[in-house]
């Protein structure tokens, strides 16, 4: 097994020194790998990028968050191919309507908002909940893409103001307050689901 991990981080590593000299081209082909199947530091790719090239920040905002995109339907048809049959084993079609119910309701916030957060944040696990509730293609699409637009964005306006150095610093504290962060996740998607339901019932009641 680590002998396998040895050979996967190799070959990661020279396929990411392929893709560096591409400029913003190589970040959307990083981003695109790295939403679709392989994991990579991207945050502090693009911080290194923009770094080395201040005036210029926006191309690798931009690319970053159309690599991520594109990238993250890999994950997303999988979902949608498989993942009814992979949660009826674990619940029940009551249970399973329930949820889905309730994504449908906020499922442009409730992948966005991920899609805006660093690691350790578990992105593919919500970008598989929306392949397997059935989020349209180009929600999906728009949901990611403006998430990461905010996220690069603020990455990039950080790492001019304070060098790269920041991304080890955010990096660091996210990884010792895991449990709070993941807490405070779940709190924000939960008051998304509240908003979604007040508004779906405000409309209901001007309808009448």
């Amino acid at each position: 097994m680590k002998h396998l991990l040895a050979l996967f981080n190799k070959y990661k590593l020279i396929l990411l020194a392929f893709l560096k000299p591409l400029g913003f081209w190589g970040v959307g082909a990083i981003a695109f790998l790295d939403s679709s199947s392989i994991p990579v530091p991207m945050d502090l790719i693009v911080a290194g990028y923009v770094w080395g090239d201040r005036k210029h920040f926006y191309l690798y905002v931009l690319m970053g968050a159309i690599g991520s995109a594109l990238g993250g339907l890999i994950p997303y048809f999988i979902g949608r191919a498989g993942g009814e049959i992979f949660l009826m084993k674990r619940i029940d079609r009551a249970r399973y309507e329930k949820l889905r119910d309730r994504f449908e309701k906020q499922e442009f916030l409730a992948l966005m908002i991920p899609s805006m957060l660093p690691p350790p944040t578990p992105w593919k696990l919500f970008v598989f909940g929306a392949g397997v509730f059935e989020m349209k293609v180009r929600d999906f699409l728009i949901a990611v893409f403006c998430g990461r637009i905010v996220r690069f964005t603020v990455l990039s306006l950080l790492t001019i103001r304070y060098g790269p150095e920041i991304v080890h610093e955010v990096t660091a504290v996210m990884q010792q307050h895991l449990v709070a962060v993941l807490v405070g996740l779940g709190i924000l998607l939960i008051a998304v689901v509240l908003f979604a339901m007040r508004k779906s019932l405000r409309r209901g009641n001007n309808a009448e």
